[in-house]
C-alpha cells in the first residue's frame, strides 16, 4: 500500500494513543495490522492509482465504480479515461450518446456497431475524433456517413467492415474526401461501385492519404487509383471485376507504394510478376487464395529477393523473417520477435501493422469460405499465423485472429463437428494458453472471441483436457457471469462443450459454473436464443451426473429450465431445456429431483405441449422427460391430468417413420404411465380412437 495511506500512530493500550518513537517502524506494524484486519481506506488512495485502476476495467464496471463517491466520480471523468471508446457490445443510441457527451470532449478513437449506433455518433459531440471504426454496416447510408464526416473534420482513420457496406456509394466517398483533409487511412468493405470521381476526389483533397483499402467491392476504377500518388499501402482484396492488365501497367508507377494486397482475386501470374519487377519501392505483395495464380504450377517469384510475396505456395514465416531479419530461421513468432527487437526501419514499422491487419482479414475470410485442398496450408501455416497474429498490439487484429481460429476448425457447425488435426495443431503450438490469456483481458471484444475459439476447439477431447489443465474452466465460469451477453453466451458454449466429458463435470461445479449457468438463464430469459440454448445445453450435460444433478436442482435449475420450457419459443432452447429436465428427473437424488420437477408449476403441462412441437428433437426430449417423470406415482397422475396420455398416444401414432430415439421415448413414456390403472384405461381408450 502507498506510504501516504499509512497512519503514524501506535496503540499503547485500549483507548490511549501515543506518538510512536520510531514512526517508520510503527508504520510497517500498523500496515500489517490493517491488512490482517482486512481494513483498507479506499478513499485515501492516490488519484493516479485510482485512475490506473479504472483504466483496467470495462466501461460498464468503470461507470459502476465511479458512482461510489464524489471523488471517484470526478476521477472517473478524467480525459485520459475517455480518449478511446469501444461501444460495440452496448446499445448505443442518441440518448446514450447525449449522456456520454460531457465526457467525450477529448475522445479520439471510437468503435461502434450497426446503423443505429452510426446515427448516434454525432450526438457525442466529439469534434476531436481521430479514428472511427464500425462493423455490421450493411444498413448505414450515404446520408449517415456524410453527416458523420462533416462533423468530424479531424478524422485521420475511417474503417467500415468487414461486412459489406451495401448502401454506401461513391457519393459518400466524395463527402469523405471533401470533409476530412487530414485522412491518412480509409478502409471500406463491400462497396458496389467506387468510381473515378470518388477516387480522384480523394487524390485531390486528402494529400496525406497513405493507406487505402477497397475490400470485397464489386467495382473499383483501376485507372483513378493510379492517380493517388500519396498511397503507400493499397488493398483490393476480394474485389471482383479488376482489369489486371490496366493495374499492372499503371500501379507500378505509384511512387510511394510499398504494400499491395490482391488476395482472393483473379489476378494472374503475368500481372503479378509485372508488379514485382517494375514497382520500384514495393516491398510486400499479398496474394493469398488467388485461384488462377495457384493453378499455375510453374509460377515462381524467387528471383525478386528484395520483395516479399505471400501466397499459399510460399513459406510465409521464412519470407517474413527475411523481410524483418537477416536470419530466416526465426520460427513462427516473427511478428512478436520484431516487436521486441530494436530495429529502427521506418518502413517496416509501418509495414508490420498493415501486414498484420491484412493477413488477419484474409485468413478470416478464407476460414469463413473454405476452399478445397487447403488442409495442409491450415495445419502447417494458417493456424500458426493466426496464433502469431493473436499476439499483435492491435486489438482488432487479435479479435479477428481468435475468430479465425474459432472458424477454421469447424467442419459442420450443425453437428458440432471439427477438424481434429487442425484443433490439435493449435494446441501443439501453444494456442490454448494464448486464447485463455486473451479471455482474461478486460476488453469484452477479446473475451467474446477468445471464448468462442476455446468453445469450438474443446469439441476435441484432447483439447478439452488441455483447456481444463490450463485453468480454462475457471476462466469460462467467470466469463459466464459477464454483464455482456455476447461474452456470457460464448462462455456458456465453452462450458457446454467441456461438460460433455465426464472428467470435467465436477470441475465445472467446483468453479461455480452451475450457479453461473442458472443465473445466466434468469438474466437473459427474454433476450435471445443463443445464450439460453448454450446455458440449457450445459446444464443438461451436467444434470446427467448424479452429484452435479443435485447441485443443479439446489441452484434453482429446475425453476429456470421449466421457465424456458414454458415460455421460450426457440427450438434449440426448448430441446435443451427438455433434455435437462429429463436428466434431472433421472439422476442425483432421483426421487427428490423427480418430484421437484413434477411439482414445479407448469412443468408437466409444458412438457406435454412440447410433444406436439413440429421439431423432432424437441418432441423426442419432451417424451424422454415425461418417461423419466412417470416413475413417480404423483407425476403419473398429473401427467395424465395435463393431457399427457392423449398427447403421447398421438405422438406414438405419428412417429412410425421417425428416428428410433423418438419412437423409444414415446413408447417408454406410455409404458411408464400405464403402470397406473386409471392411465392404462385412458391409454387403451385413446388407442382405440
Amino acid at each position: 500500500m502507498n506510504r501516504r495511506v499509512r497512519r503514524k500512530l501506535a496503540r499503547k493500550s485500549k483507548g490511549n494513543v501515543v506518538q510512536s518513537s520510531f514512526p517508520e517502524v510503527q508504520d510497517e506494524v500498523l500496515d500489517l495490522e490493517t491488512q490482517r484486519q482486512g481494513v483498507v481506506d479506499w478513499k485515501c488512495l492516490p488519484d493516479d492509482t485510482v485512475i490506473q485502476l479504472l483504466s483496467c476495467l470495462s466501461y460498464r464496471d468503470r461507470a459502476s465504480l465511479s458512482s461510489t463517491c464524489k471523488t471517484w466520480r470526478s476521477l472517473g471523468s478524467s480525459p485520459c479515461l475517455w480518449s478511446s471508446l469501444d461501444l460495440r457490445s452496448h446499445r448505443f443510441d442518441a440518448g446514450m450518446a447525449s449522456s456520454l457527451a460531457p465526457r467525450c470532449v477529448h475522445l479520439q478513437k471510437l468503435r461502434f456497431r450497426g446503423a443505429e449506433s452510426a446515427d448516434a455518433i454525432i450526438h457525442l459531440r466529439a469534434r476531436n475524433l481521430r479514428e472511427l471504426s464500425g462493423d455490421y454496416c450493411r444498413k448505414i447510408t450515404d446520408a449517415t456517413l456524410s453527416v458523420i464526416v462533416a462533423r468530424h473534420e479531424f478524422l485521420e482513420s475511417l474503417q467500415l467492415g468487414p461486412d459489406f457496406c451495401e448502401r454506401i456509394s461513391s457519393d459518400a466517398i466524395k463527402a469523405i474526401a471533401h470533409c476530412c483533409p487530414k485522412l491518412n487511412k480509409l478502409r471500406l468493405s463491400g462497396i458496389r461501385d467506387v468510381n473515378a470521381d470518388a477516387i480522384n476526389a480523394l487524390a485531390k483533397h486528402c494529400s496525406k492519404l497513405t493507406d487505402i483499402g477497397f475490400i470485397d467491392c464489386l467495382n473499383v476504377d483501376e485507372v483513378a487509383l493510379g492517380n493517388v500518388l500519396s498511397v503507400r499501402f493499397l488493398s483490393v482484396a476480394g474485389t471482383s471485376s479488376m482489369k489486371w492488365g490496366v493495374v499492372s501497367h499503371l500501379w507500378h508507377k505509384l511512387p510511394n507504394l510499398i504494400g499491395l494486397d490482391v488476395s482472393r482475386t483473379d489476378i494472374g501470374p503475368s500481372a503479378l510478376l509485372r508488379m514485382l519487377s517494375l514497382s520500384q519501392n514495393l516491398r510486400v505483395l499479398i496474394a493469398l487464395s488467388c485461384p488462377i495464380l495457384e493453378e499455375d504450377t510453374s509460377f515462381s517469384a524467387s528471383k525478386y529477393k528484395s520483395k516479399l510475396l505471400i501466397s499459399l505456395r510460399t513459406d510465409i514465416f521464412k519470407g517474413l523473417a527475411s523481410l524483418f531479419f537477416d536470419n530466416t530461421k526465426r520460427g513462427k513468432n516473427v511478428f512478436l520477435d520484431w516487436r521486441t527487437s530494436k530495429n529502427n526501419d521506418k518502413d517496416l514499422n509501418e509495414i508490420i501493422p498493415w501486414l498484420e491487419w491484412m493477413l488477419s482479414h484474409t485468413l478470416l475470410r478464407s476460414a469463413e469460405n473454405p476452399q478445397q485442398g487447403l488442409d495442409s496450408f491450415w495445419v502447417e501455416q494458417g493456424g500458426a499465423l493466426l496464433l502469431s497474429l493473436m499476439q499483435s498490439s492491435q486489438e482488432d487484429v487479435q479479435e479477428r485472429a481468435a475468430t479465425g481460429l474459432a472458424t477454421f476448425v469447424v467442419i459442420d457447425d450443425e453437428n458440432a463437428s471439427i477438424d481434429c488435426g487442425r484443433a490439435e495443431a493449435v494446441m501443439r503450438d501453444g494456442g490454448i494458453r494464448l486464447l485463455l490469456g486473451l479471455a482474461k483481458s478486460w476488453r469484452e471484444g477479446l473475451q467474446s472471441e477468445a471464448a468462442k475459439a476455446i468453445a469450438n476447439l474443446s469439441v476435441n477431447a484432447n483439447v478439452a483436457k488441455a483447456v481444463a489443465e490450463e485453468g480454462g474452466i475457471e476462466i469460462l465460469a467467470g466469463l459466464a457471469r459477464s454483464m455482456n451477453k455476447l461474452v456470457a453466451e460464448e462462455a456458456a458454449g465453452g462450458l457446454w462443450n467441456l461438460s460433455v466429458g465426464e472428467e470435467h463435470k465436477g470441475a465445472i461445479a467446483e468453479a461455480g459454473g452451475i450457479q453461473a449457468l442458472v443465473d445466466l438463464i434468469f438474466k437473459w430469459s427474454s433476450s435471445g436464443d443463443g445464450v439460453l440454448e448454450r446455458a440449457a445445453g450445459a446444464l443438461a450435460n451436467l444434470a446427467a451426473d448424479d452429484k452435479c444433478s443435485t447441485e443443479v436442482a439446489t441452484a434453482g435449475g429446475v425453476h429456470a429450465l421449466v421457465m424456458l420450457a414454458r415460455n421460450c419459443k426457440f427450438e434449440g432452447v426448448q430441446e435443451q431445456a427438455a433434455r435437462a429436465l429429463a436428466n434431472l428427473a433421472a439422476h442425483g437424488d432421483s426421487n427428490s429431483n423427480n418430484a421437484a420437477v413434477g411439482q414445479e408449476a407448469g412443468a408437466l403441462e409444458a412438457l406435454v405441449q412440447l410433444t406436439r412441437s413440429p421439431h423432432e428433437g424437441v418432441r423426442q426430449e419432451a417424451a424422454g422427460a415425461l418417461w423419466n417423470l412417470s416413475f413417480d406415482d404423483r407425476n403419473r397422475e398429473a401427467i395424465a391430468a395435463a393431457g399427457g396420455v392423449q398427447a403421447l398416444v398421438a405422438l406414438a401414432q405419428a412417429c412410425a417413420n421417425a428416428s428410433p430415439g423418438l419412437q423409444e421415448r414415446a413408447a417408454g413414456a406410455l409404458w411408464g404411465l400405464s403402470v397406473s390403472e386409471t392411465n392404462s384405461g385412458d391409454s387403451q381408450g385413446a388407442v382405440a380412437d
